[in-house]
C-alpha cells in the first residue's frame, strides 16, 4: 500500500497512515487503502483488530482540499460516497478498531476517528469538524456519527462553528474515551486492545453488533436484538467455557 504500514503484532494490527507531507489528508488513494486493510485485516484469521494512528504531527488533518477544489457536484458526491462506505465498513467490520490521535484530527480524520469503536488522543492533540470555514460540512458521517456520540446540542455547536476542540475537552465531551501523554498513547492503546481481545471474541463481536444495531433503531427493536443475540450465546461453545471457567476459579480458554 501506497500510504498504509500495517505491523501485525500477535492478534492485533498497528495501522499508520504516512503521508506525513500532506498532515495524512485523505484523498481517493488513501481511503481506498483504508477500506483494503480492513479486508486484509479481515482475511487474517489470526487479527481481530487494530490501531490506527498517523505518521508525524497529525492523525488526519482532513481531507485533500487541493483536489476539492477542482470537485464538480457529481465528483463531490462520489468522493463523500467513498467515504462513507469505506468508514461504514470500519465501522461495522468484525475487528475491534482503536483510533490513536496523535496529533491534528480534523475533517475527515475526525470522521474517520468517529468510525472507531474507541478513541485515545494524545495531549498535544487537537480535533474538531471545520467544514463550514471553506463554505462545507461534514460529507464521510460526521453530521450523524457526533450527535449519536456527544449529543445533539453539543455535535450542532461543533460542527456549526467550526471550531477546533483540545483532547481534554473532546474527553469532557464523550468523544475521546481517554487523553494520554504522547510518549504513551500506543502503549495505552495497546494496552486496553489486547484486554479486550482477552475476551470471548465471538462475544464481543455480538456485543458490539448490539450497540450498533442499538444505535440506529428505537429502543423496542433494540431490546429485541439484544435477546437474539444473548440467547444465541449459549449455543456457543466459547459461552459454555466462559461460565463453567468462572464457576470452576479459573481462567477462561477462549
Amino acid at each position: 500500500m501506497s500510504f498504509l504500514e500495517i505491523q501485525i503484532k500477535s492478534n492485533f494490527a498497528i495501522v499508520t497512515i504516512k503521508r506525513p507531507e500532506a498532515l495524512n489528508a485523505l484523498n481517493d488513494v488513501v481511503i481506498t487503502e483504508i477500506g483494503a486493510m480492513v479486508d486484509t485485516l479481515e482475511a487474517n484469521s489470526q487479527v481481530r483488530g487494530f490501531i490506527l494512528t498517523g505518521e508525524g504531527k497529525a492523525f488526519v488533518a482532513g481531507a485533500d482540499i487541493a483536489k476539492m477544489k477542482e470537485f464538480n457536484v457529481k465528483e463531490g458526491q462520489a468522493f463523500s460516497e467513498l467515504g462513507q462506505s469505506v468508514f461504514r465498513k470500519m465501522e461495522l467490520s468484525g475487528l475491534i478498531s482503536i483510533a490513536a490521535i496523535n496529533g491534528f484530527c480534523l475533517g475527515g480524520g475526525m470522521e474517520l476517528a468517529m468510525a472507531c469503536d474507541i478513541r485515545y488522543a494524545s495531549t498535544a492533540a487537537k480535533l474538531g469538524l471545520p467544514e463550514v470555514t471553506l463554505g462545507l460540512l461534514p460529507g464521510f458521517g460526521g453530521s450523524q456519527r457526533l450527535p449519536r456520540l456527544i449529543g445533539v446540542g453539543r455535535a450542532t455547536e461543533l460542527i456549526l462553528s467550526g471550531d477546533m476542540i483540545s483532547s481534554e475537552e473532546g474527553y469532557r465531551l464523550g468523544l475521546v474515551n481517554k487523553v494520554c501523554d504522547p510518549a504513551e498513547l500506543l502503549n495505552e492503546s495497546e494496552k486496553t486492545l489486547s484486554t479486550i481481545l482477552s475476551r470471548g471474541p465471538n462475544a464481543i463481536k455480538a456485543a458490539k453488533t448490539a450497540i450498533r444495531q442499538g444505535l440506529e433503531t428505537n429502543m423496542d427493536r433494540g431490546l429485541e436484538w439484544e435477546k437474539q443475540l444473548f440467547g444465541g450465546r449459549f449455543a456457543d461453545k466459547e459461552t459454555k467455557e466462559g461460565l463453567s471457567a468462572f464457576l470452576e476459579k479459573r481462567k477462561p480458554n477462549f
